[in-house]
């Protein structure tokens, strides 16, 4: 599955590993050592993912995330010496759809990498069309009630799943698989932040609530939407 990554992190050492990495696997690798460049060359030469650093001089991986994401839907993956939730949730809320932490295993993030790749595909599929909505995969597309609605690419992506399994309740390990990949079926912390992104966007659009928690087990998706107290 071959593909071009631009890799953006202001330590050389870094780029010069993960382009060796990259490249023995086949993939197209271009390097930056600063997020002003890397920009440039995400404009000139559109990657089909980026793996950014998340603190560098100047412009932040943050700012890089919220960039790329204003222009369309080239996965983000997001590398940081920051352990603390509150930094994964801020790489998260800015469009970025994974996080490793420094130090990392080179295994698992092209096993990251290879998952992300791959589930871009699956967005050729029919549109879904249950209860208060329409979700078009090849569209990139969603709409509530008719109103359309602005998802990143990793809550639609999270969206998508629940709607191709309305009414079923969903184990957080079974979402977490489908949308981040065998890798983060242990990260919970992923579901909490998208599930309450995807709550606030809907619920602020309609009044209606239609992700359901589960307790101890995961989420059920109704369409139609209901009036109880969630959680």
């Amino acid at each position: 599955m071959p593909g071009r990554i631009l890799v953006i992190d202001d330590e050389p050492q870094i780029t010069r590993v993960l382009r060796a990495a990259l490249s023995a696997q086949g993939y197209d690798v271009r390097t930056a050592n600063e997020a002003e460049e890397g920009l440039r060359i995400f404009r000139d030469w559109p990657p089909d993912l980026v793996v950014t650093d998340l603190m560098m001089p100047g412009m932040s991986g943050v700012d890089v995330c919220r960039i790329i994401r204003s222009r369309g839907a080239t996965p983000v993956l997001v590398l940081s010496v920051r352990e603390h939730e509150r930094s994964k949730v801020e790489a998260l809320d800015a469009g970025a759809d994974d996080y490793v932490t420094k130090p990392f295993s080179i295994q698992e993030l092209l096993a990251r990498v290879r998952a992300h790749l791959r589930r871009a595909p699956e967005r050729s599929a029919a549109a879904i069309e249950a209860g208060d909505f329409v979700v078009d995969a090849q569209a990139h597309s969603i709409t509530v009630q008719g109103k359309p609605i602005h998802l990143t690419p990793k809550e639609f992506d999270l969206l998508l799943h629940l709607a191709r399994n309305s009414g079923k309740v969903m184990t957080h390990r079974a979402l977490l698989t489908a949308v981040w990949g065998a890798q983060s079926a242990h990260q919970p912390e992923y579901l909490r932040v998208f599930v309450g992104q995807l709550r606030k966007k809907l619920e602020n659009e309609t009044g209606r609530q239609y992700i359901q928690t589960e307790p101890w087990v995961g989420y059920r998706f109704v369409p139609e939407g209901w009036t109880g107290n969630e959680e």
